[in-house]
């Protein structure tokens, strides 16, 4: 079987080189690909002392394709994020919500000697999305895919007063997205430093929070990204918030998420969650990425040990400015 290269996580947390294999002949609609780059994403940092192919926001160019392939074909560049199979049968895959599917094969928990980490990858086409020629720059496989979901799938819409709490790999996103969709967007940051580039990418309005004891926004916020690990001052945040607002946590914290219970009944708010896009809202958040150019902010850094160990200490200090991407 011929082998490829793979970094795993590692017991010290240092990712190493390793490699795995693929089928002389792929079967069913197997894609086999070369990587081109992948995201790296704060998820990654979770796993980075397991014994597991690294990444999940990939991007390639089809090398090869297995018999039951229908759309792909060589040359074709294609991206994949967190999710690899389900089971296609169930309530919730038929609705189109297979992101919930009880048999969902997802990263870290499935598919473990490989990632968007390597030369290359083999995953089902079902899974793979052609990714536009207009699309900039690729990488929005798990950062775009998650704050469009928020923003999609929980119907927002373009009437709405957005607050986006963060300015990073997320928050930077969320900003494009719910500008171009019409909405007033509302920034919430520790500090004023990145103030102009929050303005540049589309935000309406801009506030530093760290050592504020009251913060006015022009307008009452109707939904709320929370984009940051940090718990929010919602003593800060809560007289901001309309009527019926929605709350979406999306950064990955292993902590608990605390609310003051009487404010959550008496403004009728919600809590939201939310994981990455399901398939058709993947394709329609690439689509429209396109037509606006929509693009990441990105530092890159060479897909090897020593650049992917740079990538993720630098990440885990804060210290990369929006979004880190491997390249090969």
């Amino acid at each position: 079987m011929p082998s490829f290269t793979v970094f795993k996580g590692a017991k010290d947390g240092k990712p190493v080189k390793s490699t795995t294999t693929r089928p002389d002949q792929l079967k069913g609609d197997q894609v086999y690909m070369r990587i081109t780059a992948s995201g790296l994403c704060g998820t990654d940092l979770h796993y980075k002392t397991v014994d597991m192919g690294l990444g999940h926001e990939g991007v390639g160019v089809v090398e090869d394709v297995g018999p039951d392939v229908k759309d792909l074909k060589k040359g074709d560049r294609v991206g994949w994020g967190y999710e690899h199979d389900c089971c296609a049968r169930c309530q919730e895959c038929l609705k189109g919500n297979e992101c919930y599917c009880p048999e969902r094969q997802m990263y870290g928990y499935a598919d473990l000697d490989q990632g968007s980490f390597g030369s290359h990858a083999v995953w089902r086409e079902a899974f793979l999305f052609k990714i536009p020629d207009a699309l900039p720059r690729p990488p929005l496989m798990c950062g775009g895919a998650t704050v469009w979901n928020a923003l999609r799938a929980y119907n927002a819409q373009p009437t709405e007063t957005v607050g986006v709490m963060g300015v990073g790999g997320l928050g930077h996103l969320a900003i494009q997205f719910a500008a171009k969709m019409g909405c007033r967007v509302v920034v919430l940051s520790g500090s004023d430093s990145k103030k102009n580039e929050a303005l540049r990418l589309g935000a309406h309005e801009f506030h530093a929070t760290k050592g504020q004891t009251e913060l006015k926004t022009s307008a009452k916020l109707n939904r709320l990204l929370v984009t940051t690990s940090a718990m929010p001052n919602w003593d800060l945040v809560l007289p901001n918030l309309a009527p019926g607002a929605v709350i979406h946590p999306l950064a990955i914290d292993e902590g608990n998420l605390e609310f003051p219970y009487m404010p959550l009944l008496l403004g009728g708010h919600a809590i939201q969650g939310s994981v990455v896009a399901p398939r058709h809202l993947h394709n329609q958040m690439l689509a429209f990425a396109a037509l606006h150019q929509i693009a990441p902010v990105v530092e890159t850094f060479p897909m090897s040990e020593e650049g992917i160990r740079e990538a993720m200490e630098r990440l885990e200090k804060g210290n990369v400015h929006f979004r880190a991407v491997l390249k090969n």
